[in-house]
């Protein structure tokens, strides 16, 4: 358990930090899958953009790595391009 009164007030706002970046890398995630299960371009465009300033934002806050972010992005586009 911790002793000092710094330490205490830091594992609660650890776990408030770490609560937030789990739900915005999980509705991230979902967001990604339903861009992937589209098949409409339109649809498809405008949940690209959501979702590229999604992980633009993850990344900012280093909740997932900026490269990684990169590849989404680009993966992404390039299915979003492929659609009829």
């Amino acid at each position: 358990m911790a002793n000092h009164k710094s330490s205490i007030k830091r594992i609660r706002t650890n776990a408030t930090k770490r609560l937030r970046n789990r739900y915005q890398a999980k509705t991230t995630r979902n967001a990604i899958k339903k861009l992937r299960t589209s098949t409409d371009k339109a649809e498809a465009t405008t949940l690209l953009t959501k979702v590229t300033s999604m992980l633009d934002r993850l990344a900012k806050k280093n909740i997932i790595h900026k490269n990684k972010a990169s590849n989404n992005k680009s993966k992404l586009t390039k299915f979003v391009n492929a659609l009829k």
